[in-house]
C-alpha cells in the first residue's frame, strides 16, 4: 500500500524490518525449547538471542543471489550473531513455512488487535451520534425517493449496529489466524517434537494447528481477509448516505470543511464530499482481496508457493486499507455537520405524500377495503404529484362522492411524523447497551 494510505502503527505491522524481528523471535524461542529438551547444545542460545536482527537490505542483498527469503534472513542473522557457529542451530529440524507462517499469524493477530481498537472508536462514534440525533425527524427514503417520516438518529443506529457486528467477526478471525504450526517438512513432525511446538506456539500466544501439511490451511486467512471487506464495506455503506445527503439538492448533511481546504481548482464554491468517496474508493480495494487470498486454500499437494506472492501483496493492503478507511470514516462522523432545519424542509416537501401509508391504514381500520384504499390514496397521491396541492386537499377531493367520511382530527394525527416514530424507543434503548 502506498504511503498516503498507510498510518503509521500497521504500517510497523508490515515493515520488513517488523517481520524479521518476528522471525528472530520465532527461531530464538524454538531453539531455546530445543537446548531446553537437549537437542542442542545449551550454550548455542545466548549468542542468537543476543544478535540483532538483520536489516532488510542485508536480507535482500543475500536474497539477491540466493533466490530464497528465509535462507537470505538466517544467512544475515547469522552474520550478526557472535560466534557465528552458535547460528548452526538456528531453524534446527524447521522448514521454511513454519516460520513463514508462524511469523504471519503473529502479524496478523498485531494488525487484528489494530483494527479491533478502531472499530470501537467507530462504534463509539457512531453510537453517540445515533443518541444525539434520536428526534432528528427526516424523510426515510426507499429508492432515493421519499418513503416514510424517520429520525437521522435510526439510520445512524443502523451503521453503529453494522459495525458492532463487523468487530465481533473480526475478533472470530483472529482466533481463526492466530494459529501456527512448527511440524517441519509436509507436516510430519519427522525432524521436531511436537513438544516443542507446543511450547513455543503457547509462548507466541497462538495455538498450534490442528493439522499441517507444510503450510497452514488458508482457509482462516481467508476468514480473515473476508471479515476485513465486510468493515470495509459497512463504512463504505456510512460514506454514501453522507454522499447522499450532501447532494446540493438535498443538503441534509456535510463533512467537515477545514479553514484553507479546498474542494475545486476551477470552482471557488465547492465542498465536495472527498472523504466518503474516499472510502468508498478504498473498500474497492479491500474487496478486490478476497478472491484471490481465498484461490490460496488449494494447493499441488503438501503445498506449493502460489498463495506466497499473493498474501504479499493482499494481506498488508488489505490491512492498511482497512485501517486507513475506519480512521477517515471516524472523523467523518465526529466531524459531520448535520442540517436538521433542511431534513425537516424536506421532509414537508412533498405536499404530505409521506404521509400515504398511515392515511392507507387508518382507512382500513375504518371499514374499507384494502383494495379501495388503496385506489384512492394512491389517485389523491397521483393528483398531488402532478398539480403539487397538498395531499390532504387532493384526498378530500378524491374522496368526495363517495360514502367515506374523513375524520379530520384523526388525519391530523397520524399525518405527523411523530406517528412514525414513536416506537423506535426500543432501538435505542438497545443502541445505548453498545460499548
Amino acid at each position: 500500500m502506498i504511503e498516503r494510505y498507510t498510518l503509521p502503527a500497521m504500517g510497523q505491522v508490515w515493515s520488513e524490518a517488523h517481520k524479521y524481528e518476528l522471525w528472530c523471535r520465532v527461531e530464538t524461542l524454538v531453539l531455546a525449547a530445543h537446548a531446553e529438551a537437549g537437542t542442542v547444545p545449551a550454550d548455542s542460545v545466548q549468542p542468537v538471542r543476543d544478535a540483532p536482527p538483520p536489516t532488510p537490505e542485508a536480507v535482500a542483498a543475500i536474497e539477491a543471489t540466493t533466490g530464497h527469503d528465509v535462507i537470505a534472513f538466517l544467512s544475515a542473522w547469522a552474520d550478526n550473531t557472535t560466534p557465528r557457529a552458535a547460528a548452526a542451530y538456528v531453524h534446527y529440524g524447521m522448514t521454511s513455512s513454519d516460520l513463514v507462517d508462524t511469523g504471519l499469524a503473529l502479524q496478523l493477530a498485531e494488525a487484528s488487535d489494530l483494527l479491533v481498537a478502531r472499530c470501537t472508536d467507530l462504534l463509539m462514534v457512531l453510537r453517540d451520534h445515533a443518541l444525539a440525533h434520536r428526534s432528528t425527524l427526516r424523510a426515510g427514503r426507499t429508492h432515493g425517493i421519499h418513503a416514510e417520516p424517520d429520525v437521522w438518529g435510526h439510520r445512524v443506529a443502523d451503521f453503529a449496529f453494522g459495525i458492532d457486528r463487523c468487530r465481533d467477526r473480526l475478533l472470530r478471525a483472529r482466533a481463526a489466524v492466530a494459529v501456527g504450526k512448527l511440524s517441519g517438512p509436509v507436516g510430519t513432525y519427522s525432524n521436531i517434537d511436537p513438544a516443542i511446538e507446543t511450547i513455543v506456539l503457547t509462548e507466541l500466544g497462538l495455538r498450534p494447528a490442528d493439522v499441517a501439511t507444510q503450510v497452514v490451511l488458508r482457509d482462516g486467512i481467508a476468514t480473515w481477509v473476508c471479515a476485513l471487506a465486510l468493515i470495509a464495506t459497512v463504512c463504505e455503506a456510512i460514506a454514501l448516505e453522507i454522499r447522499h445527503g450532501q447532494r446540493t439538492e438535498v443538503a441534509e448533511l456535510a463533512e467537515p470543511f477545514g479553514s484553507g481546504q479546498k474542494g475545486s481548482s476551477a470552482m471557488p464554491h465547492k465542498k465536495n464530499p472527498v472523504r466518503s468517496e474516499r472510502i468508498a474508493g478504498l473498500a474497492r480495494i479491500v474487496r478486490a482481496q478476497v478472491v484471490p487470498v481465498m484461490e490460496g486454500i488449494p494447493l499441488w499437494h503438501e503445498r506449493d508457493i502460489s498463495h506466497s506472492s499473493t498474501e504479499r501483496v493482499a494481506l498488508p493492503d488489505a490491512a492498511i486499507a482497512t485501517d486507513f478507511l475506519l480512521d477517515q470514516t471516524t472523523s467523518l462522523m465526529t466531524g459531520l455537520v448535520v442540517d436538521a432545519a433542511r431534513m425537516r424542509a424536506n421532509l414537508d416537501s412533498s405536499h404530505g405524500l409521506i404521509y400515504t401509508s398511515a392515511v392507507l391504514l387508518e382507512l382500513v381500520s375504518g371499514g374499507m377495503s384494502r383494495e379501495d384504499a388503496y385506489a384512492l390514496v394512491q389517485a389523491a397521491a397521483m393528483d398531488t404529484w402532478q398539480s403539487g396541492l397538498p395531499f390532504r386537499e387532493t384526498l378530500r377531493k378524491h374522496a368526495a362522492g363517495t360514502d367515506l367520511e374523513l375524520d379530520e382530527v384523526r388525519l391530523d394525527e397520524v399525518c405527523s411524523p411523530e406517528h412514525y416514530v414513536r416506537r423506535l424507543g426500543q432501538v435505542f434503548d438497545r443502541l445505548e447497551k453498545l460499548g
